[in-house]
């Protein structure tokens, strides 16, 4: 199936709001962390753990899961959600969010959290890991995939371009990228700060399968991730908002990691209330 019924639809839209309420939640309990990059992919998420990865929660080693690599590993709280919501481990862990000792570290940490496939937060990597693993896996005959979530900011760092030629040259038909098209970073507006230009003309001069959606919508999001490739890597850029779902952080680089006051807490609690 390529397409999903009206109800599996609004399922993963309550999942997405889900999410995005545990994200402020802990990260105001944490008094730290990132919330616009977080809550910019809370579909992207739903819709991978919920219908696209092959993954056994309970078994967080088995050899023939799915990759994902959450190269934006800033985006830590939106990952941890979900893997707490998928089973992987207790809910409370949430709770302990970037606290001295917490396996559940302002960046995805893979020794110590279930479920975490690579140690992020040094951006630009992720493309680079993924080809080792999707590498690895047609070297073992396995036919898992490798799917890797970049920030569209991150692709400043030089290391993703290297990459995508190398994916291109070997020819990784089980390598998917996922860009986050929030068109916002750190400092400023993307465009700003160091333009992108058409990313899908780019990715394809490199030799790539470059397709694009709505990155809010999982009944677009779902078919173009099980969208398969018969031959070089692909692509997927989701036109999605920073800050989604809290109407004064859209769009605005000042939450990309700045704390929550009490005040900002309860008006963005109030809102994804009212979205539910």
């Amino acid at each position: 199936m390529t397409t999903l019924t009206a109800a599996e639809v609004s399922e993963l839209r309550e999942e997405a709001g889900t999410l995005r309420r545990m994200v402020i939640e802990m990260t105001y309990r944490a008094g730290s962390g990132h919330c616009g990059g977080s809550l910019s992919c809370a579909e992207i998420l739903a819709v991978l753990y919920g219908r696209v990865l092959r993954h056994r929660p309970a078994k967080p080693g088995w050899p023939e899961r799915d990759r994902f690599i959450l190269s934006k590993g800033h985006a830590a709280p939106m990952l941890y959600a979900v893997l707490a919501r998928q089973g992987y481990f207790p809910a409370t862990w949430l709770d302990t969010l970037r606290a001295l000792g917490s396996p559940l570290q302002g960046h995805p940490d893979m020794r110590k959290a279930p479920g975490v496939e690579m140690s992020t937060g040094s951006l630009g990597m992720g493309i680079s890991n993924g080809i080792g693993m999707a590498w690895a896996a047609r070297l073992r005959g396995e036919r898992r995939r490798t799917v890797a979530l970049v920030g569209d900011g991150e692709l400043n760092e030089g290391q993703n371009w290297e990459a995508a030629m190398l994916a291109a040259k070997l020819g990784l038909s089980r390598l998917l990228v996922i860009v986050d098209h929030n068109r916002v970073q750190l400092d400023g507006p993307t465009d700003e700060v160091m333009p992108l230009g058409d990313l899908a003309a780019k990715f394809r001069a490199f030799g790539w399968q470059a397709d694009s959606c709505d990155g809010h919508d999982p009944a677009a999001l779902y078919p173009a991730l099980v969208k398969q490739s018969a031959g070089p890597p692909r692509v997927l850029i989701a036109h999605t908002v920073k800050g989604k779902g809290v109407a004064f952080m859209e769009g605005d680089h000042r939450w990309h990691g700045a704390p929550l006051t009490e005040a900002d807490y309860r008006r963005a609690i109030a809102e994804l209330e009212v979205a539910r």
